[in-house]
C-alpha cells in the first residue's frame, strides 16, 4: 500500500488498525459465499455492513456476529437472487471496497433533490391525491419510497422543479406544498397529526423511513404475527432477543435497523434460514453498557421489532411500470389504480434517465387481494406492456396448485373444470406462466 507521504508512523497504525479487513471466500460453503469483516466495534457498525449486502439485493442466508472487547468478527453466508453463489467479480470486489471503508454512508446520493417526509393515516387513493397536487404545483419526482403499517403511511419523495430541473428551493412555494399536502393527508377523519417535512439530512432511505413510522408509533396499533421474546441474561449482563418469523428479503436489515436505532449494541448474533423459515438471536445491551431492566420496555422491544419485520411484509401484489417518464404520470398512474378500488400498500419509485421505473405492492380496498378483473382493467388502461404483473401474493398460487389436483367421481370432475377457468383467467392477466 502506499502511503502519503505527510502520515508519520503512528498515524499509519491508526488506520490499520481502524480499516476493516474484508474476506470473500466461495470454497468453504457449498451453497453460499462466505463473507467475513474483521473491524474495530463502533456503534452501527452492524447495521452498515448489513446495509451494504442487502442494497446489492444479496439473501443473507446465515450470519454469527461476535465481538470480543473493542473488536467485532462478522460472518455472513450470502446469495444472489437465484440461490447461488457470487461469481460475478465487480460484485465480489465492490463489496470488498464497501465494506472495507472506515465510513460506509448512504449507498445512493441524492444531491441536486428536494427531499420531502410525509406520515398521516393511510386510505385508497392517497397516494393518487398527493402525486395530484405535487403535479399541480409543477413538481417532478424523481425517486420516492413508500411504506404503510397498521393504518399508518410514511412517504420519502425525492422532488426537482419541473421547470429548472434543479432542487425547490422557493421557501414560499415549498411553504405551499407542505400545506396542500398536509390537508391531504389529515382528510376527514385522522384521528393523529399528518406531517410534512423537508428533510436536509443524508441518511439511507430505508433506514429513514423505519425511523418516521417509528416516530408516528405505528408499532402500537394492533397485534402482528412474526414471534419475538426477550429474555435477560443476567450472568453475563446481555438482554436476548430471539426472532422466528417468515424469511424476506431484509429481513436482518430490518431488524438492526430497528435495534440501532433504539440505541441498543449488537454484541453476538446468530442468523439460521431454513426453507422459507427464519431464525434470529441477538445478545444486546444499551449503548452505555447495560442490559434491558423492566418489563415496559421488553415489550417496547417486541412491539418495535414486530412492526418493523411487517411494515416490508406485504402479501399485496406487484405491479411493475415501466415507461417513459412524463409530467403527471404518478398522478394519472394512482388515479387509475383508485378508480378500479386499488390501494397500494407500498412504493418503491425511480426514474433512470428518461425512464420510469417503479413497482407498487396492491391490495383491494380492505387489504385483502386485489380482485383480479381489478388488475386487468388498470392494465388495459396503463397498457399491457408498461404494466405488468411480478409477484404474486400466496393464494393466487395456492389456486393454481389446487386446480392441478383432480378429485374422483362427478364432484372432482366439476372441481377440476372450475379450476381450469380459474387457472385460464390467471393466465389471460399475466398471473401464471402456462394454463395447460
Amino acid at each position: 500500500m502506499e502511503w502519503p507521504a505527510y502520515l508519520d508512523e503512528y498515524e499509519k497504525l491508526v488506520i490499520r488498525m481502524t480499516t476493516p479487513r474484508v474476506m470473500i471466500d466461495n470454497a468453504v460453503c457449498p451453497d453460499a459465499t462466505r463473507v467475513m469483516i474483521d473491524s474495530a466495534r463502533k456503534h452501527e457498525v452492524l447495521l452498515e455492513a448489513v446495509q451494504v449486502l442487502t442494497d446489492l439485493n444479496l439473501s443473507i442466508k446465515k450470519a454469527n456476529i461476535s465481538s470480543d472487547g473493542r473488536w467485532f468478527m462478522d460472518v455472513f453466508h450470502v446469495t444472489d437472487l437465484n440461490g447461488e453463489k457470487l461469481t460475478d467479480e465487480s460484485v465480489i470486489n465492490y463489496i470488498q471496497q464497501s465494506l472495507g471503508r472506515t465510513q460506509y454512508g448512504s449507498s445512493k446520493s441524492f444531491d441536486g433533490l428536494t427531499a420531502l417526509e410525509l406520515t398521516g393515516t393511510d386510505r385508497i387513493g392517497l397516494l393518487s391525491e398527493v402525486f395530484a397536487v405535487l403535479s399541480d404545483l409543477q413538481c417532478s419526482v424523481v425517486e420516492s419510497k413508500v411504506w404503510t403499517n397498521n393504518g399508518r403511511i410514511a412517504a420519502l419523495i425525492y422532488l426537482k422543479d419541473c421547470d429548472s430541473g434543479s432542487p425547490i428551493e422557493d421557501c414560499q412555494k415549498m411553504d405551499r406544498i407542505g400545506a396542500r399536502l398536509r390537508y391531504v393527508l389529515k382528510g376527514d377523519n385522522d384521528i393523529r397529526s399528518a406531517k410534512t417535512s423537508v428533510s436536509m439530512a443524508v441518511m439511507h432511505p430505508e433506514r429513514r423511513l423505519h425511523q418516521m413510522m417509528f416516530a408516528d408509533r405505528d408499532y402500537e396499533r394492533k397485534p402482528v404475527v412474526p414471534v419475538v421474546s426477550v429474555l435477560n441474561c443476567l450472568e453475563r449482563g446481555y438482554s436476548v432477543v430471539n426472532v422466528h418469523c417468515k424469511d424476506r428479503a431484509k429481513l436482518l436489515f430490518d431488524v438492526v435497523c430497528t435495534l440501532t436505532d433504539m440505541d441498543y449494541v449488537v454484541f453476538h448474533a446468530t442468523v439460521n434460514t431454513v426453507g422459507d423459515r427464519a431464525s434470529l438471536e441477538f445478545f444486546i445491551r444499551h449503548t452505555d453498557g447495560t442490559p434491558i431492566s423492566s418489563d415496559a420496555e421488553k415489550q417496547r422491544v417486541i412491539l418495535c421489532l414486530q412492526a418493523a419485520i411487517e411494515r416490508r411484509a406485504s402479501e399485496g401484489t406487484r405491479l411493475e411500470l415501466s415507461t417513459s417518464d412524463r409530467q403527471g404520470l404518478l398522478a394519472d398512474v394512482m388515479r387509475t389504480f383508485r378508480e378500479n378500488g386499488i390501494n397500494v400498500k407500498r412504493a418503491e419509485i425511480s426514474t433512470k434517465g428518461d425512464t420510469a421505473q417503479n413497482a407498487f405492492y396492491v391490495t383491494d380496498a380492505t387489504g385483502n387481494c386485489a380482485e383480479p378483473k381489478a388488475i386487468e382493467a388498470v392494465r388495459q388502461k396503463i397498457g399491457w406492456g408498461v404494466l405488468e404483473v411480478k409477484e404474486l401474493p400466496v393464494m393466487y398460487h395456492r389456486a393454481a396448485e389446487e386446480a392441478e389436483q383432480p378429485a374422483g367421481g362427478v364432484g372432482g370432475a366439476m372441481l377440476l373444470s372450475l379450476g381450469s377457468i380459474v387457472r385460464r383467467n390467471l393466465y389471460n392477466l399475466g398471473l401464471i406462466k402456462s394454463c395447460s
